[in-house]
């Protein structure tokens, strides 16, 4: 089974279709003198779709550990977004191209799937130590979607550049996509499920295909059964994090009453005044409470 998406570049617009596309790699570097002036706003057309985002740097000759770090650092990426090298120009060597997939993955590795963007010209007559780092990504307009003619594993195939650069990925689902890209584990629900955050941004997957608001007109097929079955997760889970604070708060007046009792005894058997006790106590229990504000802000976040 196969997914779909696009690439875009500056070529495209900021606005473009996320119909029928379950993920959007977006250029974002090339050399260590250029940005994609539009990469921001694509990159958040996709997200706001709940697509899978990347982002690839198009190598040009000289430095690559220069290249990386500008790659790396100008890219608007976040926590598990695919980071790839665009394998294109004939003046970088396979040596270079495995230069810069080495620091990039000594850069961001540990929160970025690295991988190669390549033809199959480039892939079967210019490399020689067949790395692509953690994925291929190979391109190749042969009119098979899913069918480029190498041998070797790849993940993603850019079949055709018309309209657009498109591509399909070897996963069952966009959620598949997902976990892979961050290194998670995936759900045990459908994959079409939408996340909290997609509940409550109102954002619903159709067929696994597109993205549209879950309770409006357009989407007729909203599926309310898993939908309702979601709502009743979240539910389930804000009650237990009320349950959460509710036993805190009881805890912490289970804990004012002892004290009142400590306070009485000590105030009829001497030693320390009731107001220095009283004093220590309320410290303790200004303590306790901003610790309950500390979980509560944590908990929000």
């Amino acid at each position: 089974m196969t997914i779909k998406g696009i690439d875009v570049s500056s070529y495209q617009s900021s606005t473009y279709s996320t119909r029928g596309y379950d993920f959007v790699f977006v250029k974002a570097t090339e050399g260590t003198a250029y940005i994609n002036p539009k990469m921001r706003a694509q990159a958040d057309r996709a997200r706001k779709a709940g697509l899978v985002v990347g982002f690839y740097h198009f190598l040009r000759p000289g430095s690559m550990s220069a290249q990386a770090r500008y790659f790396v650092e100008k890219c608007a990426s976040q926590h598990g977004d695919p980071l790839w090298a665009d394998w294109e120009d004939p003046r970088v060597s396979c040596a270079d191209k495995d230069r810069f997939l080495a620091e990039v993955k000594r850069l961001r590795g540990g929160t970025h799937k690295v991988g190669l963007y390549c033809n199959v010209d480039y892939w079967t007559r210019r490399d020689t130590t067949s790395n692509a780092g953690d994925a291929l990504w190979i391109a190749q307009y042969n009119g098979h979607p899913g069918s480029p003619s190498i041998r070797a594993p790849w993940l993603i195939h850019q079949y055709t550049s018309t309209p657009v650069d498109t591509n399909v990925a070897r996963f069952a689902s966009r959620a598949a996509m997902k976990a892979w890209a961050t290194g998670s584990s995936g759900s045990t629900q459908e994959d079409n499920m939408p996340t909290q955050k997609e509940l409550y941004d109102g954002v619903w997957e159709l067929d696994g295909q597109m993205a549209v608001p879950w309770g409006s007109d357009t989407n007729p097929e909203w599926k309310p059964k898993s939908v309702l079955i979601h709502v009743g997760e979240v539910a389930r889970e804000t009650r237990g994090r009320v349950k959460n604070l509710e036993t805190a708060v009881a805890e912490l007046a289970a804990k004012g009453a002892a004290r009142d009792a400590v306070l009485a005894k000590l105030a009829e058997g001497g030693g320390l005044t009731a107001a220095e006790v009283q004093a220590a106590a309320e410290a303790g229990a200004q303590a306790a409470l901003d610790r309950l504000g500390d979980a509560l802000s944590a908990d929000q976040t």
